[in-house]
């Protein structure tokens, strides 16, 4: 089964879903938990007789749910399928969907030899290496989703240089408020020429974040 692009997933046309660090996102807001609760048991419900389960987070306010075919590592038809479905059963709960405010946060560590550092990060994180094909090697994973994902970027060994930085992913259409805002508060925008596949930006310290999409990527 192959994965689908971050294009494809958008000419799917799902309303109140986005596609970030290769899974779809939806938060579905809920007057108190008891309605959570429900929805809850129906998408669990819904999952076992597909058999494919999405990650659900349950808070007071409101449910996030994350979808993708953990055994190739991506989004696939089977996560389209069971998004559409999820957004029935929250309709007919009397409850919207959106990925207004959603982000997934990734750390960044730069390093001229990722292979030689990689170990240790997994080790004292107690992460392993992503599985399944086309896995990536220069990352390492909390196995239970919990913690963010820390990936190993080539950089030069001149000093100074930046060990860390985040990377923030987001929905194309969050970028441009979250730019102005991030403006407004005293950073600068460093470079757009990477643009619209990320933006870096600086704090008034000069500490650096790249805010991510989907787009112009495979």
């Amino acid at each position: 089964m192959s994965t689908l692009t971050g294009k494809q997933v958008a000419d799917a046309g799902l309303d109140g879903w986005t596609f970030l660090l290769g899974a779809l996102h939806t938060r579905i807001r809920t007057p108190d938990f008891a309605a959570g609760l429900a929805l809850v048991a129906a998408v669990g419900a819904e999952a076992e007789r597909v058999d494919h389960h999405p990650d659900l987070d349950l808070r007071y306010t409101h449910v996030d749910v994350r979808l993708w075919s953990h055994d190739v590592g991506g989004v696939t038809g089977r996560d389209l399928r069971l998004a559409r479905t999820i957004s029935a059963l929250a309709a007919d709960a009397g409850l919207s969907l959106s990925y207004a405010g959603l982000s997934r946060l990734e750390l960044a560590l730069d390093s001229p030899e990722h292979a030689a550092v990689l170990p240790f990060w997994r080790a004292v994180l107690a992460a392993e290496r992503p599985a399944g094909p086309g896995a990536a090697d220069d990352e390492v994973r909390d196995p239970a989703g919990a913690l963010p994902t820390v990936w190993f970027q080539s950089s030069g060994r001149d000093e100074p240089r930046q060990r860390w930085h985040p990377d923030v992913w987001v929905d194309p259409t969050e970028v441009r408020p979250r730019l102005e805002a991030a403006l407004a508060a005293g950073g600068t925008l460093v470079s757009d020429a990477e643009a619209p596949n990320f933006w870096v930006l600086a704090d008034p310290d000069g500490n650096r974040v790249c805010l991510c999409t989907w787009q112009q990527r495979d």
